[in-house]
């Protein structure tokens, strides 16, 4: 018998070849082969007769074989083989191209299920390549097939069918029990063996329900243990004893007038820091690029050091910490406080000299990336961590960081405007301060929708303004061309949507698929062709997420320095610097983006004295995306367009995406639990972490999720 810590390669058919596909996939056990869930499900228990089904639909038929299979060779050693098969309201041809083979498995009088898209050829009704099943009276065939996102090798059969096996070959008993016995009888939820069994081969939709209800709780109530015991972790803590500082320093050293928003949040610091319970400070600020943010962490580090200790600030680029460095250290510096930079790009002999000057109290207040993670880096005297774009970080980098020293005051700044609603669970181990009150002078961005038959002008468009000595930013939704096809060549990827008729899918992205007809651009091709083709005059540059960091860094430096015009991107530049001669953002396919990602990105410019645009391109036909887009155009208030993204999407767009390659490991992603609509259950979830004593598998879960040991 199998358990869920067995290697995969203990199941039949998986030898080193099979066990290298599988692991990029992150599947290594066979525990991570049944949480590698389906991403949707063909419904093929819905079956119509031929007649009912339009030109270009996909359907499942039960079909006989009318005539014997013939091969025939055609151009370039490519084979096709035909046959006719009919129902009770007409007759069809199917065709398999290179699939010489499917001439011995299907014989005169033999009935099949065929799943495919029906085309016509010379008025003909003709299937092209369908899946099949054999029809067998003693063997009823499943009314759902399951997808999975695939890699380069495998294909959905051989997934399902290791699936398969696993469920049949493991043992009863070790299937992880992570929720309290009062949360099966509470919620009617099934056996975990059960919801494995439902999720990979549901049989009908009663089962495919069942097994996704248990798995939305489990979720649910792992996400609340682990937020439940973070902040009951905290809260009895002994943060070091800070005393209230006399302000007037660093008011009278700012150029500028702080805004309303900014002095409510440093107060909310100020209070937390110097509180006489020293409870450790665990705020989250969130706030609108350009709200502010930056000056209310300085104040948190002035309080810090003014009583004698360190602090320190992550930020997740090279570049955006440099930016940091460079704002923040000639403020402090007029201040008598010592600030360095730690990136690992930072010559040796600098590295060593920071991490002496950080062990013997030289330096108050270092910024950095990662590198400030590494064991040789120590603090005489901490007291503050900050964090900068939480939503880079998983939970587990905030931990490491704040292990620096005991009990430290934590900050975490979130350029995503969030509704205090959802950040109360997505950060309920934090307080919430909101900077939502943009300085004075921050100019609105003209935003405009388009479809494509404005490209003409919009090249016109990019072409004046790089003329008057701007710089525009080009997004796009994917790197390369094919990296949008998760289905694989043995499946069809035809007419997919949720719901009854077609495919049932857990679409984290909240995306249907009448959103994803038009065609997708993707960052690489189009930089190429605007290089060559469109504007050769012109300087375009080129960054995505697959890029080593000190490459896309140097593009962004390239960027902000001037020397690249159009800069064609990913969503990598969602969080990047300030470039105050950028004056036009143009996101293609901006279906496929969610509001407040929007927002994000209209969010590069605007920064400078330039009158500043974002044009959404979008040939979606789908009035809900463009009702979604219409947002934009009406307000620039982040808050409102959080809140309309969480209404009409939910809360997808907050959390990491599947296959975002900027996703860090202890970051949360939901697979089948929606906020909005599963809101009374995560109430329940987070009553059962409260009031239950969990099981050990619930805390090997949470530690899985959270990373962090309680």
């Amino acid at each position: 018998m199998l358990n869920f810590q067995s290697p995969i390669k203990n199941l039949r058919g998986v030898g080193e070849t099979r066990a290298k596909q599988l692991s990029r996939l992150g599947i290594t056990n066979v525990g991570e082969l049944l949480r590698h869930f389906p991403r949707a499900y063909q419904h093929r228990g819905n079956v119509r007769l031929l007649s009912e089904v339009a030109e270009g639909e996909v359907a499942a038929f039960i079909l006989t074989v009318r005539t014997q299979p013939v091969t025939k060779m055609v151009k370039n050693r490519m084979t096709i083989t035909e046959f006719r098969a009919f129902d009770d309201s007409r007759s069809c041809n199917i065709v398999f191209f290179n699939q010489r083979y499917v001439g011995d498995i299907f014989g005169i009088g033999d009935t099949f299920r065929f799943w495919g898209k029906l085309t016509y050829d010379r008025g003909v009704p003709t299937l092209i390549s369908p899946a099949y099943e054999p029809v067998r009276e003693d063997r009823p065939l499943p009314e759902f097939v399951p997808i999975y996102r695939l890699t380069s090798g495998l294909t959905q059969k051989y997934l399902g069918g290791l699936a398969q096996a696993a469920l049949e070959r493991i043992d009863p008993a070790a299937y992880p029990r992570l929720l309290p016995e009062r949360a099966y009888m509470e919620h009617r939820l099934c056996s975990p063996a059960e919801a494995y069994r439902f999720i990979h081969f549901p049989q009908n939709y009663a089962e495919l329900e069942r097994g996704r209800s248990y798995f939305v709780f489990e979720e649910l109530y792992v996400f609340a243990l682990g937020l439940t015991r973070a902040k009951r972790v905290r809260t009895t803590g002994d943060a070091p004893k800070l005393e209230p500082v006399d302000p007037r320093e660093f008011l009278e050293t700012l150029p500028f007038e702080l805004t309303g928003a900014q002095k409510r949040v440093i107060n909310e610091i100020y209070a937390d820091m110097t509180s006489p319970t020293r409870k450790p400070m665990a705020r989250l600020v969130s706030g609108d690029v350009g709200s502010g943010k930056t000056i209310c962490a300085a104040a948190a580090v002035y309080i810090a050091v003014k009583n004698g200790y360190q602090a320190s600030l992550m930020a997740p680029t090279e570049i955006l910490a440099a930016q940091h460095y460079e704002d923040l250290s000639n403020l402090f510096s007029r201040m008598g406080i010592t600030t360095a930079l730690l990136t690992g790009s930072t010559k040796a002999s600098e590295k060593k000299a920071i991490k002496e000057g950080l062990a013997d109290g030289a330096i108050d207040f270092v910024i950095g990336t990662h590198a400030l993670l590494t064991d040789d880096v120590e603090f005489k005297n901490p007291a503050l961590v900050i964090t900068d774009e939480q939503h880079r970080f998983g939970v587990v980098q905030r931990a490491r960081l704040a292990s620096k020293g005991r009990d430290l005051h934590v900050l975490v700044m979130s350029a995503t405007p969030i509704p205090r609603t959802l950040a109360m669970i997505l950060y309920g181990d934090l307080d919430i301060s909101m900077v939502d009150e943009l300085p004075p002078g921050r100019q609105k961005v003209g935003t405009y929708i388009v479809d494509e038959s404005y490209r003409q002008r919009l090249n016109n468009f990019i072409a004046k303004n790089v003329a008057e000595g701007g710089q525009v930013y080009i997004v796009c939704p994917t790197i390369e061309e094919q990296e949008d096809e998760e289905f694989g060549g043995d499946e069809l990827d035809e007419g997919l949507v949720i719901g009854e008729g077609g495919v049932v899918g857990f679409d984290f992205d909240g995306t249907r698929e009448s959103e994803r007809s038009p065609k997708l651009k993707s960052a690489a091709a189009y930089a190429e062709k605007l290089q060559k083709e469109v504007f050769p005059d012109l300087r375009v540059g080129l960054v995505h997420g697959k890029m080593r960091p000190a490459e896309k860094d140097s593009v962004m430096r390239q960027f902000a320095a001037g020397n690249i015009d159009i800069l064609v991107s990913t969503t990598v530049i969602e969080v990047g610097i300030n470039v105050p001669n950028a004056s036009l953002m143009i996101v293609e396919n901006a279906e496929r983006f969610g509001l407040a990602q929007l927002h994000q990105l209209r969010g590069r410019v605007g920064r400078g004295v330039r009158k500043s645009y974002c044009v959404l391109v979008s040939d979606s036909k789908n009035e809900q995306s463009l009702q979604r887009l219409q947002v934009l155009r009406e307000t620039s208030d982040g808050y409102k367009v959080a809140q309309a993204d969480l209404d009409m999407r939910g809360p997808g767009d907050f959390f990491p995406r599947v296959g975002d390659t900027t996703r860090q490991h202890g970051e949360l992603r939901f697979r089948f639990a929606s906020l909005c609509g599963d809101m009374e259950l995560l109430k329940s979830a987070f009553e059962l972490a409260s009031s239950c004593e969990p099981t050990k598998d619930a805390l090997e879960a949470v530690r899985g999720l959270f990373d962090i040991e309680y």
